[in-house]
């Protein structure tokens, strides 16, 4: 099986940087942040770092559709009309076109909070912010924008599988929307995920909600909170909530095998990527 697996890396330096600092780490896929994730402002991305960036990709034997940009994370596209939520369609806009120049095909965003007026209207901001964006980007048509499911907090919107499939028939069709599924996630929001045959349910589920076709990219992370727990906090592949028979089940079923692999695990005395990459290189030889 050709797996494309690996995990959000540094730019620091510049963008470029990011392919080796990928390929250090033995990766088939990565993502990055194309600009600060914790602020607004965002620096041009001047030619000659956009061209490296191409250059080193072409020449790393990572496929351009397993690279990803994360959105940063000030935006909230749920929110109530006013500033912030101009800035954070600005932002996205800015987002796609960023994409589009680095030829990146991928770009995950985080959904948001409709900050207590309801879920209706916070599906109405978000449909609202896609389509600006998407209408204002001369990348619409280059850049698959995903929608991430979250841990099902209070007011966040995208807690569940049917709300993203609203979301997603709320959109234009003739646009490029999609999902990424993140394993903690799912379970912090009550998915079990545990056992080979709760792994199967939730494709199941996928299935027959948001659509396996719709599932572009997988952020692949174990949870430090319990099931039902709407904890978004990851751990190490396997030593987590969900455990080594959980994730070797859900790295190897047919629905996935295609898609590229992200995982956004911790760096600490336990574990670094290298041996979390092992850890999931040894889960699909099983």
């Amino acid at each position: 099986m050709d797996v494309r697996v690996g995990f959000h890396v540094s730019v620091a330096g510049g963008i470029s940087n990011s392919v080796e600092n990928a390929k250090k780490l033995g990766c088939t896929a990565f993502q990055i942040f194309s600009r600060n994730p914790r602020g607004w402002a965002a620096k041009p991305l001047p030619q000659d770092e956009v061209d490296l960036f191409k250059n080193s990709l072409c020449a790393s034997g990572i496929a351009k559709t397993s690279v990803v940009v994360h959105m940063p994370y000030l935006p909230n596209l749920s929110g109530p009309p006013g500033e912030l939520y101009e800035r954070s369609v600005k932002t996205l806009t800015e987002e796609m076109q960023r994409c589009d120049l680095l030829g990146i095909s991928y770009l995950v965003l985080h959904l948001g909070s409709h900050m207590g007026r309801g879920s209706n209207s916070g599906i109405d901001q978000l449909v609202n912010a896609l389509t600006a964006a998407s209408d204002h980007s001369k990348s619409a048509n280059a850049v698959v924008v995903l929608l991430e499911n979250n841990v099902g907090q209070k007011n966040s919107v995208g807690g569940t599988l049917e709300e993203l499939r609203l979301i997603l028939d709320r959109l234009d069709s003739s646009k490029q929307f999609g999902v990424c599924i993140d394993t903690c996630h799912l379970f912090a929001s009550g998915h079990d995920l545990r056992t080979k045959e709760d792994v199967n349910k939730i494709f199941e589920k996928i299935k027959e909600t948001v659509g396996l076709k719709e599932l572009k990219i997988v952020h692949l992370n174990d949870s430090k909170g319990g099931l039902g727990s709407n904890l978004d906090r990851h751990e190490h592949i396997g030593l987590g909530s969900i455990g080594v028979e959980g994730i070797t089940a859900f790295l190897n079923h047919r629905a996935i095998q295609a898609l590229p692999i992200i995982m956004e695990t911790p760096i600490d005395k336990r574990r670094g990527d290298e041996q979390n990459l092992q850890v999931v290189l040894d889960m699909i030889k099983k």
